[in-house]
């Protein structure tokens, strides 16, 4: 089979496509043939070595995918030889095949395509399980996302308007704020060209912000959890602007604020019923069309460059697949 491997750090250019022998699947397993794997931002931060995460080399990055079962290990069950399944792991996805546990896998409903389910995994369950697990997002809140054009951001927009919350889309461009409005903003702030803190105060009309969700970090966590009203929840799901902000805790203290950190992968090996539940609340939203995961666009294999740099610049729009 190929696969696309990381074999020293470094960049998307330092990346191989090579033949390796097709995986066997062991105890538990299943063989996968992957027909979309999809990519995000921090498979740009896994190949580097500036991940959390940082697996022995050679190894291929991706974590998430949708594939067709092929063949099983001993002892493997909850799913058959022919199932259309979601594959979500830390990193191994950008190959033909792949041997993963079963406790990795969803089916995948025959309304559902493979397109939407390659990449609704890792965006859309740190965004659901941020909103429903940690935030307990009620109808009828205000929902402030920042980055709200890029993978998980976009998906809590979408995620808040379904969950009945008032959104407003935050980002740094008028384009990017037409697409998240496109997606069901109903509200929307440009933080590069004005204060984060006012603008989201006005928007509110002086309440306060009852959840930020924030993958950014950097120079707008600060006036982002300062324009939360009382009781409201900050959302920590990643920095990436590069820089770990500092937060004075005497503002939680202030407004009875909790400050609420989303480790998604941590969550999915902790409580895996939890995460099952939700991975099939968001294939029946699909399903039922309610929901569009919004796709940047589909390579082939080959193009890895081309799709990992979109991501890195941080250009996309939606999802960055590729096809093995």
């Amino acid at each position: 089979m190929k696969a696309l491997l990381c074999t020293r750090l470094g960049g998307p250019e330092d990346l191989a496509i090579v033949d390796l022998p097709d995986p066997v699947p062991g105890p538990g397993e299943a063989l996968v043939r992957v027909t979309l794997a999809a990519l995000n931002f921090f498979d740009t931060l896994i190949i580097a070595g500036r991940y959390q995460v940082k697996p022995e080399l050679p190894f291929s990055p991706g974590g998430e995918a949708v594939g067709i079962i092929e063949a099983l290990g001993e002892g493997a069950s909850g799913v058959e030889i022919g199932d259309r399944v979601i594959v979500h792991r830390t990193f191994g996805t950008c190959a033909e095949r792949i041997a993963v546990g079963v406790a990795h896998l969803t089916p995948v409903p025959d309304a559902v395509g493979d397109e939407q389910a390659a990449g609704l995994t890792i965006t859309y369950g740190t965004s659901l399980h941020a909103l429903r697990d940690r935030a307990r997002l009620q109808p009828g809140e205000t929902l402030a996302v920042l980055g709200a054009s890029g993978g998980v951001g976009l998906a809590a927009v979408e995620l808040g308007v379904i969950m009945g919350a008032r959104v407003i889309a935050c980002a740094s461009s008028p384009e990017k704020l037409r697409v998240a409005q496109a997606h069901g903003a109903e509200m929307s702030l440009d933080y590069g060209e004005g204060n984060l803190r006012e603008g989201l105060r006005t928007l509110t009309e002086g309440r306060g912000v009852d959840v930020i969700y924030d993958p950014i970090g950097g120079e707008y966590a600060e006036p982002a959890l300062r324009s939360l009203g009382w009781k409201g929840r900050y959302l920590v799901i990643g920095f990436a602007a590069g820089e770990i902000p500092r937060i004075p805790l005497n503002l939680a203290l202030l407004k009875g604020i909790d400050i609420q950190g989303v480790h998604w992968g941590v969550f999915v090996e902790r409580e895996p019923q939890a995460h099952r539940a939700n991975q099939e609340q968001l294939l029946a939203w699909v399903a039922e069309g309610r929901l569009k995961a919004k796709i940047h666009g589909t390579f082939p294999l080959d193009h890895y460059v081309e799709a990992l740099g979109i991501l890195k610049r941080r250009e996309a729009v939606g999802k960055v697949l590729l096809r093995p």
